[in-house]
């Protein structure tokens, strides 16, 4: 199902408002094919920084329902946080039946920034190397479906992106110290994800890579495809004929004077 509608969403392909549309009304109908079967989906963004990972997240998440799919987006471990497995605080996080839960960055940070930055030990990062592959085929086992993109994206695109966000102050918020690292250290980002990719592009669970270099299409071609890996079916919903208002005879607004109104400025 999800092939013949992603088809006619690729149709309005040469209008991106359109096609988002339709994209993401197919996106209604996963997430509620989803609760209602008690699936269970992760879906994992990587990427390098200003690669686009936040805006098609945002595209996937704003027409569904938080309570069915929510974002992860962790921070520095804690002091206790250190000391614990490594994968045991994005376990936590991990979705019930009738849940997709979206990690922005995941435990792949091992395999990328705490690896080049130097935040992990060499042994810790020759473990996750060994250890992801069974802990990923471990949740496939269980249930979920896990899905990994990596968005690509080239390095003149990039500092396109970054000059952007330093010139505007909408965007600035979203550059940090460790976006310049990023770029003195490019070459070590590089070798990095070539490493990771060999070690836990798996046949179980790949890794599909997503050009990114041009953001709207990038955004239509991810959500196009996590619709077609994920069999689903059009939802049919029992038509909602709104009740009549109740007379209240008996009912007497309180004076509007007494209430605190926002000031009408616009």
């Amino acid at each position: 199902m999800g092939n013949s509608k992603s088809k006619s969403c690729a149709e309005n392909g040469d209008n991106y408002e359109d096609a988002l549309a339709c994209l993401q009304k197919d996106l209604v109908h996963l997430q509620e094919w989803v609760r209602t079967q008690g699936l269970k989906v992760v879906i994992i963004f990587e990427g390098r920084d200003a690669s686009g990972k936040g805006g098609t997240i945002k595209r996937i998440t704003e027409p569904l329902n938080p309570r069915v799919c929510r974002v992860v987006a962790l921070g520095v471990p804690t002091e206790r946080e250190k000391t614990q497995w490594y994968f045991q605080r994005y376990v936590a996080h991990l979705p019930a039946a009738g849940e997709i839960v979206i990690f922005d960055r995941s435990w792949y940070n091992r395999a990328g920034v705490e690896k080049v930055m130097g935040f992990c030990t060499d042994e810790e990062y020759d473990e996750f190397l060994r250890s992801c592959p069974s802990f990923e085929r471990m949740l496939v086992r269980s249930g979920i479906i896990l899905l990994k993109y990596w968005f690509s994206v080239s390095d003149e695109e990039q500092e396109k992106r970054f000059k952007s966000r330093i010139k505007d102050p909408m965007k600035r918020w979203k550059f940090s110290p460790m976006d310049l690292e990023s770029r003195a250290r490019w070459l070590e980002y590089s070798k990095a994800k070539d490493d990771m990719f060999a070690h836990t592009d798996t046949k179980q669970v790949p890794w599909y890579v997503v050009n990114a270099d041009n953001k709207k299409k990038a955004r239509l071609n991810c959500i196009d495809h996590i619709l077609s890996q994920i069999p689903h079916e059009k939802m049919k919903y029992k038509p909602i004929k709104l009740p009549p208002l109740p007379q209240y005879e008996s009912y007497v607004r309180p004076p509007m004077k007494y209430q605190t109104f926002v000031p009408e400025k616009y």
